[in-house]
């Protein structure tokens, strides 16, 4: 017999080896407002069927948690991928990226004709009949070799060069009936789990929308992005001319000695994209009215701060002169600062930025005036003077770098006409596979853990522990107004995982197997592997990689 605790209810049970963590639900008693869709065994993320042979702890999660809810998005992928196979005999699915509160995807049939509504309701006509059938999801461990021969002889070619670049001796599936796949997390046990979606098309391919984390019997709210769609769209038609939509291609090129090669591209496009921007700021500076105020914003690690000094250099080649302030210096002392519910400073709510005086500075600014900016001291929690005297001139551009700086609460009394506002996102375009993304936030997290590290501010347990609360501020308090934005700038690089790999393996290790935030840890661990890995000498000093990695010519 072994022993397994399950954190639900804090108490032990006796099972027999080989019980399947199935098997165990009914044995603990613990409200389920939800379905239980997967679990963490030892905190490591484990599918239902998971058999254990030696006493563990196992956390029973649903789709409220963010694990669960990849699990549930995953198997409904492989449900839609299945259903299409099925319907239109010959077809390929490209699935993308997250947008819209859903996952936008490609269907292309046989014929290449374009997907109609009678095609829709095909579709999801034939998802329903394999829920209602409650088929299961089957996972097998094989030989890499036979996963890739297999893979091979259904002309899933992403798959193929996936699995051949990886190093691993083994390579799991999951099977849907008679269908095959290959994802790179777990799935729930059977089809009957995913009664919570829809499918709607959504611009030139179509949507496959997902429970609401929040409330998961209900569907997420459609929020249409478009600005974000053409984003992704843009790089993805620079990814398909490159012929690098995967992570296969990329390490295919990589293994190939063509890194360098990729970095110097990645650079030039970025570059090419900040110059873009400033040449509009600079026409719209020569307007009628003209743009006096940029606007900077974007989520926790996107590169805001690099963006707005290679802009600065921009602006000034345009014969501008770019004056740069921050929201964080308009902090209220911390003592008065927002608190949550706990206690506990709630450094990102909008009330924490002193608007009032941030306004009225920008406003006495733009009549002429000169101010005296402050500057926070993060250590000591108070907003200090320091003779940082401010005026702008005819040829100068207020750039103002913040969370909050696309918030209309910000800046209500500045003309729109004096105004042009920048987005700054991290929107990965490749694809680990046609039916496997890359969520977006990976990416940031990433970043933030080996710039927290390298900087002595947080360990990678302290990075992951407070990942949540940052994606939910951003939820509250960016997000909402990214396609409010003038233009929107993808900060994210070609082939920034495997820089970062070297980077993140070794600062990822250090993070505790028994803690909860090792579960983080390990997915992010097992991701990385997919990635070849490439030395960061060749990433220049102006790079926004350098923000995280260090190694930068800019001062922070």
């Amino acid at each position: 017999m072994i022993q397994i605790f399950c954190k639900n209810t804090g108490t032990t049970r006796s099972f027999q080896e080989g019980t399947s963590l199935l098997n165990m639900l009914p044995d603990f008693d613990f409200e389920r407002p939800f379905p239980i869709v997967s679990a963490k065994v030892n905190n490591v993320s484990q599918g239902l069927k998971f058999r254990a042979y030696q006493n563990k702890d196992v956390e029973f999660i649903d789709v409220r948690s963010a694990s669960g809810m990849r699990v549930y998005c995953r198997s409904l992928c492989f449900l839609l991928c299945k259903s299409a196979a099925d319907v239109f005999e010959g077809c390929r699915v490209f699935m993308e990226h997250r947008i819209s509160n859903g996952y936008f995807c490609h269907l292309r049939k046989a014929d290449d004709a374009p997907v109609t509504e009678e095609d829709i309701a095909l579709l999801k006509a034939r998802m329903k009949v394999i829920v209602e059938k409650n088929i299961p999801f089957h996972r097998y461990d094989v030989h890499t070799e036979k996963a890739i021969k297999a893979f091979s002889k259904a002309g899933y070619d992403d798959k193929v060069k996936l699995l051949e670049t990886n190093g691993e001796a083994y390579a799991d599936y999951y099977t849907l009936g008679d269908t095959a796949d290959y994802y790179y997390g777990k799935l729930v046990p059977s089809a009957g789990y995913l009664t919570v979606w829809d499918i709607q098309l959504y611009h030139d391919g179509m949507l496959l929308r997902v429970p609401d984390r929040h409330d998961p019997s209900q569907l997420a709210p459609f929020m249409d992005q478009p600005k974000t769609y053409s984003m992704f769209a843009e790089n993805l038609r620079w990814n398909i001319i490159m012929g690098l939509n995967t992570v296969g291609d990329v390490n295919h090129a990589c293994l190939s000695c063509h890194a360098n090669e990729l970095i110097r591209v990645a650079e030039a496009l970025q570059e090419k994209k900040i110059v873009q921007i400033a040449e509009e700021i600079d026409r719209r500076h020569r307007a009628e009215v003209p743009c006096k105020v940029v606007l900077i914003t974007g989520p926790s690690s996107s590169g805001k701060t690099t963006f707005c000094k290679r802009l600065s250099i921009q602006l000034k080649a345009c014969g501008l002169r770019p004056v740069s302030i921050s929201t964080d210096d308009y902090f209220v002392n911390r003592l008065d600062s927002p608190r949550f519910p706990d206690g506990s400073f709630d450094f990102d709510n909008f009330e924490t930025v002193d608007h009032a005086l941030m306004e009225s500075d920008i406003m006495k600014l733009l009549a002429g005036e000169e101010i005296s900016a402050p500057e926070y001291n993060f250590v000591t929690g108070l907003r200090e003077y320091n003779g940082k005297n401010i005026r702008l001139d005819d040829r100068s551009v207020l750039l103002i770098e913040g969370i909050h700086a696309l918030n209309p609460a910000l800046t209500p009394n500045v003309p729109q006409d004096n105004k042009f506002r920048i987005f700054i996102n991290t929107l990965t375009s490749t694809l680990l596979d046609n039916h496997n993304w890359i969520p977006t936030s990976d990416n940031r997290l990433l970043r933030r853990i080996v710039r927290d590290y390298n900087k002595g501010a947080f360990t990678a347990r302290e990075s992951i522990s407070q990942w949540p609360m940052v994606c939910q501020s951003e939820e509250d308090w960016i997000y909402p107004f990214q396609e409010q934005a003038d233009v929107m700038f993808n900060s994210a690089y070609l082939i920034e995982f495997a820089v970062l790999r070297n980077h993140a393996e070794p600062i990822l290790r250090s993070v505790p197997k028994n803690c909860p935030e090792y579960s983080e840890a390990h997915r992010l661990l097992r991701f990385l592997s997919y990635f070849v890995p490439v030395p960061d000498n060749e990433i220049p000093p102006t790079s926004l990689l350098r923000e995280f990695l260090g190694g930068s010519s800019f001062k922070y």
